[in-house]
C-alpha cells in the first residue's frame, strides 16, 4: 500500500527543511553563477508529461500544452508550512545589463491559489519572450510554494527536448533547448530526473541518451516513467516498461520510478481524486511486481526529497572547497586592483606598493626562495617559469654541456670510425692541414719550431661555434627573464597597469640590460675569436704533456708488440734473454725525422690544450660576468620605489589611472566576493548545525544492508537515512558512525517508524 502525502511529509525533519532552505537561499543570492550547487533537474522530451509530474508533486496547476510552453528554466521550491501560498520571482541571467537585472528582480507575484498559468505568461513578457525574435531565455523563474501537504523539495524544470520544428518552434530553437538542457545535465552535482513517457517508443526519446552520455555510470540519474496507463495490459510494451522500472535494462544507481498522470478526460479532477485513481491503478496488474516505494506521487515526493538531501550532504565538502577557492581568487584579484585610485596621490601609492612587491618577488625568484604563493606548485610549467633561479641554473648547465659537445669546430681523432660525422678528422689529416697553414704563416722560426701565431689561428677556427652557442644562451635567458618579470608584474598589478609599466618603464630598462648583456658577451668572446691566446693556467702545459705522453705510450706499445712478434730474442746456456740493444734501438727509432711534421704536431697539441683551458674560462665568464652580473642580478631594480618617485605626475596618471575596465572588474570581484562570503557563512552554519555531516563526509556511500539493519535499532519520526547506495572501496561504517547521522531524539526513542 502506498503512503499518503501526509505520511510522506511527516517523515521530513526540521533539519531537512533547514538544509534545503540554506541551499535555496544560496541559489537566490546568486552563488550558483560561480559555484554549482546540488539540485534536481527535471528533463524530458516534449509531451513526456513533465508538467503533469510537477503538478502531481506540487499540487500546482502548470501550463500543459502539446507544443512548446517551457521557454526558460523554472525553479520549483516546495516547503511545508501551516498556510498555503505562492511566491514568484525572476532570477536574471548574469548576461543581463544592470537595468534589465533591476527590472527583472523587481518582478514579483504573490498568490493564494495554485494556478500560475498567467504568472508564467507574465514572466515570459518580462523576459522579452515574444515568440518571434526571442524564443528562449537564460533567466530563471523561481516559484516558491508552501502548504501543509508540501514536501521539502526543490527542483529545476527545464524546457522539453524536441527535434522537428513547427510554426511555434524552429530547428534552431531545438538546438538552443538542447544546449540549455545539456548545460544543466553536465553539472556533476545535479541529480538528473529523466522523465520518459510510456506512450512513446523508448528508443526515440532523447533524454536517457543524453543522461547516459553525461552520466555513463548512472550515478546521479533517477528515471521516471509517466503515462503507464496508456500501455495495453499484457503487451510487450508493458512488459518492457515494467522491466525498465525494475532497473533490468537501462540501469541507474538511483533506479526508476513510475507515475500515472491525469489524462485529458481527467484534467478537471482534484488532486485527491487524482491520487486515488493512481493508487487504484498501481494496485493491480503487472505494476504490483514493483516495490511500493517505486510507485506513485507520494513515494516520489519522499524519494526525491531524500535524494536531494543526500546529494547536498555528500557534495557539501566540495562545494565548500569551490567557494573557498572563489573567495581566494576574488581577494587576489582585488589585491591586484587595489583600492579605487582617482587622484595622483592614490595612483602613486598604488605604484609604490606594486614596485615593492615586484622587487621582492624578483629577488626571491633570483635567490631561489620559493615560499611565496606566487611560485605555486613546481609541477606546473607556469610555476617553473616563475622560479628564475632554477631556470637559469638549468639553462647554464645545459649550455656548459652544449659547449663541451658542440663548441669545437673539429673533432680530432687518432683514427676514424665509419660512424664519425663531418666534424671529425684524423690526427694525421689535421696535422697535414696545420702543415699547409704553417707554410703560409712561416716567419723566422727555426726548423722544428713554429710561429706562435699559428696557435691563435688554429684556436680561432676551432672555437668558431662559441659565438652562436653563447648568443643562443643569451636569447634563452632573456626570454626566461621577460617571462618571470611579466609574471611578477601581472601578480602585483592589474592588467592595464602591468601593460603600461611594461611599455613605459620596464620595457626600456630591459632593452638597456639587453644591450649591456650583449656588450659583455662580446667583450668575453672577442679575445678568443680574434686575439692572441693568453693564459697563466699551469693546466695548459699539463694538458700538452698528458696528450703527448698518451701518444708516446700508444706508439711504444705498438713498437713493443711488433718487436716481440718478430721473435727478436737471444738464447743463453740456460734460458732465453732479451737482446737489450736491439730493443733499445727499436724504441729509439720512434723519433720523428720530419721536423716540420714535429712542429705541426706540437702546434696542434698546444691548440687542443689551450682550447680546454679557454673553454672552462668562457663558460664561467659568460655565466658569472654576463648572465648574472649584467642581467639577472639587476632585474629587481627594474621597478623600485626610487623608479616610481622619479616618474612625473603625467606618467603616473597614464600608468596607474583606472580605466572603465578596471572599475568594472573591481565591481564584479567585489560583488562575487560578497556573494561567496555570504554563501560561506551559510555553508559553515549548515555544517555546524547538521551532526550527520561528519559521517556523511567520512562514509558517503555505505552498504545499504548495514544502514537498513541499523535502522531497526533506532526509531522516531525524524529518521531520514534512505536510498543509500553502495560504492566500491567505501569503508564500512560503524554503529557509532551511523548513530551520528541521526537526531538525538531519534537515537533514544523507542517508537516505531513506518517506512515506504
Amino acid at each position: 500500500m502506498q503512503a499518503t502525502r501526509g505520511e510522506s511529509t511527516a517523515l521530513q525533519s526540521q533539519e531537512h527543511r533547514d538544509l534545503l532552505d540554506i541551499i535555496d537561499k544560496l541559489r537566490s543570492q546568486g552563488i550558483s553563477q560561480f559555484v554549482d550547487l546540488p539540485q534536481i533537474i527535471v528533463c524530458g522530451d516534449q509531451s513526456s508529461g513533465k508538467s503533469s509530474v510537477l503538478e502531481a508533486i506540487s499540487g500546482m496547476s502548470f501550463p500543459t500544452k502539446d507544443n512548446l510552453c517551457t521557454r526558460f528554466a523554472t525553479e520549483l521550491i516546495l516547503r511545508r508550512s501551516a498556510s498555503t501560498g505562492v511566491k514568484v520571482h525572476i532570477s536574471p541571467s548574469p548576461d543581463r545589463s544592470h537595468d534589465d537585472k533591476k527590472r527583472l528582480e523587481a518582478f514579483e507575484n504573490i498568490r493564494d491559489d495554485l494556478d500560475v498559468t498567467q504568472v508564467v505568461e507574465d514572466a515570459k513578457d518580462a523576459m522579452g519572450l515574444n515568440g518571434n525574435d526571442k524564443v528562449f531565455s537564460t533567466d530563471i523563474l523561481r516559484i516558491e510554494i508552501s502548504g501543509p501537504s508540501q514536501p521539502h523539495l526543490t527542483m529545476v524544470d527545464l524546457p522539453g527536448l524536441f527535434l522537428a520544428g513547427n510554426k511555434d518552434q524552429s530547428e534552431e530553437d531545438s538546438k538552443l533547448v538542447k544546449s540549455l538542457v545539456l548545460s544543466y545535465m553536465n553539472k556533476p552535482r545535479s541529480i538528473i530526473l529523466a522523465v520518459v513517457s510510456a506512450k512513446s517508443d523508448f528508443a526515440l526519446q532523447q533524454v536517457t541518451q543524453h543522461a547516459r552520455a553525461l552520466d555513463p555510470q548512472g550515478i546521479r540519474t533517477l528515471g521516471l516513467i509517466t503515462k503507464p496507463d496508456t500501455l495495453d495490459e499484457g503487451s510487450d510494451s508493458e512488459r518492457f516498461y515494467v522491466q525498465l522500472s525494475q532497473n533490468r535494462d537501462v540501469k541507474f544507481r538511483l533506479g526508476w520510478h513510475v507515475l500515472r498522470n491525469r489524462n485529458y478526460a481527467e484534467r478537471n479532477t482534484t488532486t485527491a481524486e487524482r491520487d486515488m485513481m493512481e493508487e487504484e491503478f498501481f494496485s493491480k496488474g503487472a505494476w504490483t511486481l514493483l516495490e511500493a516505494s517505486q510507485l506513485g506521487v507520494a513515494a516520489l515526493r519522499l524519494r526525491l526529497s531524500n535524494v536531494l538531501r543526500d546529494q547536498i550532504l555528500m557534495q557539501l565538502p566540495s562545494v565548500l572547497e569551490d567557494v573557498e577557492a572563489g573567495i581566494k581568487q576574488c581577494e587576489g584579484k582585488l589585491a591586484k586592483l587595489g583600492v579605487s585610485r582617482s587622484t595622483i596621490s592614490e595612483q602613486r601609492r598604488y605604484l609604490l606598493k606594486a614596485s615593492t612587491g615586484f622587487s621582492s618577488l624578483l629577488k626571491a625568484a633570483i635567490d631561489g626562495v620559493y615560499t611565496d604563493g606566487f611560485f605555486a606548485n613546481a609541477e606546473h610549467s607556469q610555476a617553473y617559469d616563475k622560479r628564475l633561479r632554477a631556470v637559469v641554473q638549468n639553462t647554464l648547465s645545459d649550455f656548459a654541456e652544449q659547449m663541451r659537445t658542440e663548441g669545437h669546430a673539429r673533432i680530432i681523432r687518432d683514427s676514424l670510425a665509419s660512424e664519425n660525422g663531418d666534424r671529425c678528422v684524423s690526427r694525421f689529416d689535421y696535422v697535414e692541414e696545420v702543415k699547409a697553414l704553417m707554410k703560409e704563416a712561416r716567419g723566422r722560426e727555426l726548423p722544428g719550431t713554429y710561429n706562435p701565431l699559428i696557435v691563435a689561428e688554429l684556436f680561432s677556427k676551432q672555437c668558431k661555434p662559441w659565438q652562436r652557442l653563447v648568443c643562443s644562451l643569451s636569447e634563452r635567458i632573456l626570454a626566461s627573464s621577460y617571462i618571470a618579470v611579466n609574471s611578477a608584474l601581472q601578480h602585483v598589478t592589474d592588467e592595464q597597469a602591468a601593460e603600461a609599466l611594461l611599455r613605459e618603464v620596464i620595457g626600456p630598462s630591459m632593452e638597456i640590460l639587453k644591450k649591456s648583456l650583449a656588450t659583455k658577451v662580446e667583450e668575453i668572446l672577442e679575445p678568443h675569436l680574434s686575439g692572441h691566446p693568453i693564459t697563466y693556467n699551469h693546466y695548459l702545459i699539463e694538458n700538452v704533456q698528458k696528450m703527448q705522453a698518451a701518444r708516446r705510450r700508444r706508439e711504444l706499445e705498438k713498437r713493443l708488440k711488433t718487436f716481440f712478434k718478430k721473435g727478436e730474442l737471444t738464447g743463453g746456456p740456460s734460458n732465453h734473454l732479451f737482446d737489450i740493444r736491439s730493443l733499445l734501438d727499436t724504441l729509439a727509432s720512434s723519433m720523428e725525422p720530419d721536423m716540420d711534421k714535429f712542429s705541426c704536431s706540437m702546434a696542434a697539441d698546444m691548440m687542443e690544450a689551450y682550447y680546454k683551458v679557454a673553454l672552462k674560462k668562457v663558460i664561467d665568464d659568460v655565466g658569472v660576468l654576463a648572465i648574472e652580473r649584467c642581467l639577472i642580478q639587476r632585474l629587481p631594480d627594474l621597478l623600485t620605489p626610487e623608479v616610481i618617485y622619479d616618474l612625473t605626475d603625467a606618467e603616473v596618471r597614464r600608468i596607474a589611472g583606472e580605466s572603465h575596465k578596471s572599475t568594472s572588474e573591481r565591481a564584479r570581484a567585489t560583488g562575487k566576493l560578497r556573494v561567496l562570503g555570504d554563501g560561506m557563512a551559510e555553508l559553515k552554519r549548515l555544517k555546524k548545525h547538521n551532526p550527520s555531516m561528519l559521517a556523511i563526509q567520512k562514509y558517503p556511500h555505505e552498504c545499504a544492508d548495514q544502514v537498513a539493519a541499523h535502522r531497526e535499532t533506532v526509531s522516531g519520526p525524524e529518521l531520514e537515512i534512505v536510498d543509500v547506495h553502495p560504492v566500491p572501496d567505501s569503508p564500512t561504517p560503524s554503529k557509532d558512525d551511523l548513530d551520528c547521522r541521526l537526531p538525538a531524539s531519534t537515537k533514544k526513542s523507542g517508537k516505531g517508524h513506518k517506512r515506504i
